[in-house]
């Protein structure tokens, strides 16, 4: 790679880097380690293909979606042997209160979800694509998306119940 190309990348991935890592918390419901492990992976593909501009029209669009098909990959590997809990760690007092309560609440919700459901909210609501964006991202068709939209929102929403507006109020 020349050295324009490779400060070019430098400055994608450090401008992009916070914003993928974010989304990959979301989509791994809050597993830093992973998210690390998912963004690294990323960026480790996005240089390889950062020379071929043909491929990158818009490369922090190119690299959400790298991002999310490095989550399924992972999700379908499951390797490590690791298997989700259904509790929550304990949680201190003081990390239990206002915004804290509320995230641990919806990314315990978001755990609680399929793959392929977890990455269809994420991508529509947290990274606001639109239905096709998404299906494109996914390689589904636009009626699976809304048909898992629709369906994992019904699922946060019998998970959370009545307890969401009580945090939301602070």
């Amino acid at each position: 790679m020349r050295r324009s190309q490779e400060s070019a990348f430098r400055e994608f991935a450090a401008a992009r880097m916070g914003h993928l890592f974010r989304s990959a918390c979301l989509l791994t419901s809050g597993d830093t380690y992973l998210a690390e492990d998912l963004v690294q992976e990323t960026l480790g593909r996005m240089y390889v293909v950062w020379g071929r501009s043909s491929k990158l029209g818009n490369p922090a669009a190119y690299a959400q979606t790298v991002l999310v098909r490095v989550f399924l990959a992972h999700q379908r590997r499951r390797s490590s042997g690791e298997r989700p809990s259904d509790e929550i760690p304990e949680v201190s007092e003081t990390a239990a209160q206002g915004d804290a309560s509320l995230r641990l609440m919806l990314l315990d919700a978001l755990r609680k979800l399929p793959a392929k459901d977890r990455a269809v909210v994420v991508l529509r609501y947290w990274e606001d694509r639109s239905v096709t964006e998404t299906a494109d991202v996914l390689n589904v068709s636009s009626a699976a998306v809304r048909t898992r939209s629709t369906r994992a929102l019904a699922r946060l929403r019998a998970q959370l119940g009545d307890n969401i507006g009580e945090f939301a109020a602070h």
